[in-house]
């Protein structure tokens, strides 16, 4: 006899969809049906019943994290040994000194570590929690107000269950979207956001191997190269302490904004599910990629995903142009890593455009070029100090204006004065409060252009 969903149940025996007769019948059905063949529905929903295990917050992160690995584990992913710990704790070491040459930030590596992917997914979980949950949440505990007034009544005690189901969906969808960056993946910083533990430095060993095959460089400059760029990404996150929350609030501020409009999404759905054959796998992997219960955005939201766009433009571009500082005169291999590392940032992979369809929210730069051309072009104006002074506070950072003429950000600016620490905070006191005279950037007296080391 199949089995029965406890509390889900809707007293049938043989109909394991709790949905059956309620306003989502025809959109869980669909969903059970595209697993085809006898008893394919059921196998559907009992799966959904096993993520739908009690657990803290909007998600099921234990039932996540075992898909995510179940994901890494379609392919090979052997154990880091002692000699790759060692690599890697080597390159990192060199990367820092070179990296001392290039930039007053001082190094922010503390420990480091290679990874296999199934490590990735596990060190990097607590940080996804934070992304992820503000996003999720408004999903699953708006679900019941996507339902329309006169069938609420009617769903009833559903309702609850419902928020638990999309729940468990979305927690499904996160499991195979880490599941498969973690496939690609090449640092704990690899994606612009900090990910691991702050102060950890730290590669995903069979990720590099695969990256360096076919670049006609050896190893072990791609070893270097990527500690480099993991080097650098410790050193912002840990001497400009503003620059996490900054990241992560652009995301919260996205989440805060999001409102399910019932009409829209019940519109959307019907939409969708028209062209739905479910005895078709991938016909319902387009469908739960392609954002049917995302809500529209809000121009609130718009310009928060915009901040964080250029943010990690701002980031990625800064290590850019460090690394190519350090590499310039040393390293012959660093221009095709140069670009080889552009490239795949700039195009993004399958696992990052599905994990933009989950929460919304685009993980690669689109500008990296443009704010490597920034940084650099203050560099040769003012010198080091000024491009990293630009960090000391969020309203100095350069806006999508600046990124669109990048070599005329602070284009009068010339090599800084010598100011005292009273000066400096004077002046940064006059720019942050709207009280200095005129545009900084016209004097070429801009505080930030003068940091104190």
């Amino acid at each position: 006899m199949p089995r029965k969903f406890g509390p889900m149940s809707t007293g049938d025996p043989d109909e394991p969809n709790p949905f059956k007769g309620t306003p989502f019948e025809q959109i869980f059905g669909a969903l059970g049906g595209a697993f085809g063949g006898p008893g394919g529905g059921q196998a559907f929903f009992q799966q959904l019943q096993s993520l739908m295990q009690p657990h803290d917050g909007p998600l099921n992160w234990q039932a996540a994290q075992d898909l995510a690995r179940q994901a890494v584990a379609q392919q090979p992913d052997p154990s880091t040994t002692a000699r790759d710990a060692s690599r890697v704790a080597d390159a990192v070491q060199l990367a820092d000194h070179w990296l001392d040459t290039t930039t007053a930030f001082p190094s922010g590596v503390t420990t480091t570590a290679a990874w296999s992917r199934a490590e990735w997914v596990d060190q990097t979980q607590p940080v996804w929690k934070v992304l992820v949950e503000p996003v999720a949440a408004t999903a699953v505990n708006g679900a019941g107000g996507a339902v329309p007034e006169e069938m609420k009544a009617m769903a009833g005690p559903l309702l609850g269950i419902l928020g638990q189901a999309m729940g468990a969906m979305v927690a499904s969808q996160v499991g195979q979207a880490l599941g498969a960056m973690a496939g690609e993946v090449l640092g704990a910083s690899d994606i612009g956001l900090p990910l691991g533990a702050p102060g950890k430095a730290a590669l995903v060993v069979s990720n590099v191997r695969e990256f360096a095959e076919g670049l006609d460089v050896t190893e072990d400059d791609v070893v270097l190269y990527l500690a480099l760029r993991e080097a650098a990404h410790q050193r912002l996150f840990a001497h400009v302490p503003w620059l996490r929350d900054h990241l992560i609030g652009a995301v919260t501020d996205y989440a805060s904004g999001l409102e399910l409009n019932a009409g829209e999404i019940q519109e959307r759905m019907q939409e969708q599910l028209r062209g739905i054959d479910p005895s078709n796998l991938e016909s319902m992997q387009s469908l739960l990629e392609g954002g049917m219960f995302d809500p529209p955005t809000s121009p609130a939201q718009e310009a928060a995903l915009s901040r964080l766009e250029i943010a990690l433009a701002l980031v990625e571009g800064w290590v850019d142009e460090v690394v190519g500082q350090a590499t310039a005169e040393r390293m012959p291999a660093a221009t095709k890593l140069r670009e080889a590392v552009r490239r795949r940032r700039a195009a993004g992979g399958p696992a990052e455009q599905t994990f933009a369809a989950l929460v919304g929210l685009e993980l690669r730069p689109r500008r990296l070029r443009d704010a490597s051309t920034l940084w650099g072009g203050l560099r040769s104006r003012s010198g080091a100090e000024a491009r990293d002074g630009v960090w000391m506070h969020p309203d100095l950072l350069p806006t999508a204006d600046d990124l669109d003429d990048p070599l005329s950000f602070r284009a009068e600016a010339t090599a800084p004065a010598e100011l005292s620490e009273d000066d400096f905070d004077a002046e940064l006191r006059k720019l942050l409060d709207g009280t200095g005279d005129g545009d900084v950037s016209d004097d070429g007296d801009d505080p930030g252009d003068s940091p104190r080391d």
